[in-house]
């Protein structure tokens, strides 16, 4: 019986940039109460708890568990939830929060054992047409990307919200 092979430095990299970037996700939600996270923050209606379920959802889930290794139960799941962004207000706090705990740690798990050169598995062609990513180098980095600018999006709603910002030194 072999050992796992350790992740490689690229992989120790690039998962290293990821789990940054899901710190500041969580970290600038501290805090706030449960009438904070589910408040719609800007004219579109989308709340904190509803980007931190996309990122869950169409992010940490979409890209890691269907598209780079194709698994069925995921991508039969994909259509349960109408709008990720929408959390309905009966819904606690935790629960979201724990989701997206829960999604990132099930990606970790795909991200240290699958080869940044591997193809990716699956794609809904029947919605997005053809792929724009290829290796699963591409979708990590894509991955990384989307939670840094959501990161960025939370830090504005979190200002709007009480006037908190991440990382202010005083």
């Amino acid at each position: 019986m072999t050992d796992t092979a350790a992740p490689d430095a690229e992989t120790r990299a690039l998962l290293t940039s990821l789990q940054g970037q899901r710190r500041h996700i969580l970290g600038i939600l501290e805090g706030l109460d449960a009438d904070a996270l589910h408040r719609p923050v800007l004219p579109s209606g989308w709340s904190c708890l509803g980007l931190v379920q996309h990122l869950a959802l169409d992010v940490e889930r979409f890209w890691f568990r269907a598209v780079a290794i194709g698994d069925q139960d995921v991508i039969r799941a994909l259509d349960d939830i109408d709008d990720p962004w929408k959390v309905d207000p009966g819904v606690p706090a935790a629960d979201v929060l724990d989701r997206y705990r829960l999604e990132t740690r099930l990606a970790d798990a795909v991200i240290t054992t699958t080869p940044m050169d591997a193809a990716l598995a699956w794609w809904p062609h029947h919605l997005f047409g053809e792929p724009h990513l290829h290796s699963f180098r591409e979708a990590v980095l894509h991955v990384i990307t989307e939670t840094a600018a959501h990161a960025g999006h939370l830090d504005a709603a979190r200002e709007l919200i009480d006037g908190h910002r991440w990382l202010v030194l005083t």
